[in-house]
C-alpha cells in the first residue's frame, strides 16, 4: 500500500507548498499538493471554483482529492488550508504521518498579503485569517503527529525541522 512519508496541513500562511518544495527536496521525493490536483482536474482555479462552483462543491472536490493523494502517492503531501474541516478528511488522515506547520496571527497576514488567489480571505484580510486560524486550530491539532510553529522561520529552516523530526519517526 503506498501512502505518504509525510503529510502537510496548517493554515494559509503556514508555508505549506513552499516548506514542501523544499521539504520533497531534501528527501528526493516528490510533491504532491492536493489544491493543484484539484486545479488541474477542474481545469480552474481554487478561487475561481470558489466564485464559481460555491464552497460546497470546492470541498466535496478536495475530500476526494485528499484520498485519492492518500492512496497513489509516497512523498510529500500537502493539503489545502481547509481540508480538517471535512470530517472524513479527519479520518482517513489517522494513521498518516501528519505535520501540522503552525502559524501565529502577525506572520501568516504578511505571508498571505492582501490575500489574493485566497478565496477565503477576501476582504478584511487580518479579521478573516484570525477567523479560520481560531476555528481550524483545534482540527489542525486533532490530526497532527507534531506540530511546528513557523513563525520566525524561513521556509528552509521548517524544511529542515521537518526532515529532523522524521528522522525520528
Amino acid at each position: 500500500m503506498t501512502a505518504p512519508r509525510v503529510v502537510l496541513v496548517g493554515p494559509p500562511g503556514a508555508g505549506k507548498t513552499t516548506v514542501g518544495q523544499a521539504l520533497a527536496q531534501r528527501l528526493g521525493l516528490s510533491l504532491r499538493d492536493t489544491d493543484h490536483d484539484i486545479e488541474a482536474s477542474e481545469g480552474a482555479s481554487v478561487q475561481d471554483l470558489f466564485v464559481t462552483r460555491g464552497e460546497p462543491y470546492f470541498r466535496e472536490l478536495e475530500e476526494k482529492a485528499v484520498v485519492a493523494a492518500l492512496a497513489e502517492h509516497d512523498g510529500v503531501l500537502s493539503l489545502g488550508g481547509g481540508a480538517v474541516l471535512s470530517d472524513a478528511t479527519r479520518a482517513v488522515l489517522d494513521g498518516h504521518t501528519v505535520v501540522f506547520l503552525d502559524v501565529g496571527l502577525a506572520a501568516a497576514v504578511s505571508r498571505v498579503g492582501l490575500g489574493a488567489g485566497r478565496p477565503l480571505l477576501l476582504g478584511n484580510v487580518r479579521a478573516r485569517l484570525k477567523g479560520l486560524l481560531d476555528a481550524r486550530r483545534p482540527l489542525y491539532t486533532e490530526v497532527a503527529s507534531t506540530t511546528l510553529v513557523t513563525d520566525n522561520l524561513d521556509s528552509e529552516a521548517v524544511a529542515d525541522r521537518v526532515a529532523a523530526w522524521l528522522e525520528t519517526v
